[in-house]
């Protein structure tokens, strides 16, 4: 397996420092808001990454944090007139709703900035006693001059990052570079007591720390989105080398842009919509499959055209696992004959297609191909009567590709109620009397609940409108 890593600029064989255990930690929401879907494609992406290499046999440790302190959080929480404290509770369950919706599974541990302060002040007392960080009234600055591999991420050297503004001028800096790890206290924020007065943590310290405390160091794998090689990715890099004097990560993985009308979704430019929008008007499955669509490091364009395209992509899906356990149940198992034996040998090709196109950096759109392609092979077989156990050899596989995929129906989506399983009985009574008025009033109360019946010489199918 290969895959992309920022920090080489190029794609690397995937050997984990641990044996078979993997180390992941990915850079989570900031709950001052519902996140959009700009958002939801890093997280999307690294659940599926995650997913695949469970699939793969790894032993995954997946952190994923929740920043619940930031300077967007205080004015939101000012403008709402609650605590920060009572917006973060808010704005974090919303995003595991919006999450779970779309069908990304929670990590193994989701940390709060807030919840570790101890861990955080340890780190920034380390970078004091060791010179790599200076006290400026009331601030504590990380001092980018004295270590040596700043910009290594990002490609640039210091200098660079000044002429090309990138970094913020503050004369309470020795250099433009210099980035904060503690904040003074100021008039209407939190603030917690720590050595070097009241205040609160900086951004970038916040993840060296939880990451540190939950998962052995270095890290297989760092992810995000693209916007967080520089600043936030690098700084990371500086202050955690700076402090343990080891290597932070091994790899580092960056989602390209998701932009509407070919520029960048961002909340800042006004032009996004929320994954509770979205869900207000679609399947989030959807989204997840727009999403999954297109190689992770490609930027990918939204727009109503592709997800009206991957809404019938979905139906198609859905009509034909529908139709498979339909036709399992339906179908004898008979004696294997040429056409049995044939399709059987055609599912070892499509599970190596799909794990080809996975090992090669994570490339879902092949993988996506490659499930398409079963279907529509699968589809051509059960039309020219099936045997039921190579139909039921399909659908373990396609359940298989499915744990990374994560697009099939949910369970509670496909089970009929014992209430409509008793409908569709009285009307097959009905009908048997010939009482073709009340088998209809019974198709008709269907309809209305989203249940479509589908008479075929096999029996009655169902399926959700």
């Amino acid at each position: 397996m290969r895959l992309y890593n920022t920090l080489k600029r190029q794609k690397e064989e995937f050997v984990p420092l641990r044996g078979n255990e993997v180390n992941m930690y990915v850079c989570g929401p900031t709950v001052y808001d519902y996140f959009h879907v700009g958002n939801a494609r890093a997280f999307l992406v690294f659940d599926v990454v995650r997913r695949y290499l469970e699939y793969k046999g790894y032993n995954v440790n997946y952190i994923q944090n929740i920043t619940d302190i930031e300077d967007k959080m205080i004015k939101r929480a000012n403008e709402k007139g609650i605590t920060i404290f009572e917006l973060a509770e808010e704005y974090t369950e919303k995003y595991f709703e919006d999450a779970r919706a779309i069908g990304i599974k929670d990590a193994d541990v989701h940390p709060r900035a807030t919840k570790h302060l101890s861990e955080i002040i340890n780190i920034i007392e380390e970078l004091l006693e060791k010179g790599h960080a200076y006290q400026s009234n009331g601030d504590v600055y990380f001092d980018t001059e004295s270590f040596d591999g700043y910009g290594q991420l990002c490609k640039q050297a210091p200098e660079d990052l000044v002429s090309g503004a990138r970094v913020s001028v503050d004369d309470r800096k020795k250099s433009p570079t210099d980035f904060v790890l503690w904040k003074a206290r100021k008039e209407g924020e939190p603030y917690w007591e720590s050595p070097f007065g009241p205040g609160r943590p900086g951004w970038h310290i916040e993840c060296s720390a939880m990451s540190m405390k939950y998962l052995n160091t270095p890290l297989d794998i760092h992810a995000g989105g693209s916007d967080l090689v520089f600043p936030h990715h690098e700084n990371e890099i500086a202050q955690s080398e700076a402090a343990t004097g080891d290597k932070f990560c091994k790899y580092w993985l960056h989602v390209g842009y998701l932009e509407i009308d070919n520029r960048k979704m961002s909340k800042s430019m006004g032009n996004f919509m929320t994954v509770r929008d979205f869900r207000e008007y679609y399947d989030p499955r959807i989204l997840r499959l727009f999403l999954l669509n297109a190689h992770y490091r490609s930027p990918l364009n939204y727009t109503e055209d592709l997800i009206d395209q991957s809404k019938s992509s979905l139906e198609r899906l859905d009509n034909f696992y529908e139709k498979l356990k339909f036709y399992i149940d339906s179908y004898e198992e008979k004696e294997m004959s040429e056409k049995d034996t044939k399709m059987l040998d055609y599912l070892p090709v499509i599970r190596k297609e799909f794990e080809d196109s996975m090992d090669d950096d994570f490339n879902t759109a092949g993988a996506l191909s490659a499930l398409f392609k079963l279907v529509r092979e699968a589809n051509a077989y059960m039309q020219a009567q099936g045997n039921a156990k190579v139909l039921e050899k399909i659908r373990e596989l396609l359940i298989e590709l499915d744990l990374v995929l994560g697009i099939l129906p949910r369970k509670d989506d496909t089970l009929l109620s014992e209430e409509i399983e008793k409908k569709i009985e009285e009307r097959e009574q009905a009908r048997k009397q010939k009482d073709f008025q009340k088998a209809d009033a019974i198709r008709d109360e269907l309809k209305e609940q989203g249940i479509i019946l589908e008479d075929t010489p096999h029996g009655v199918r169902w399926k959700r409108a």
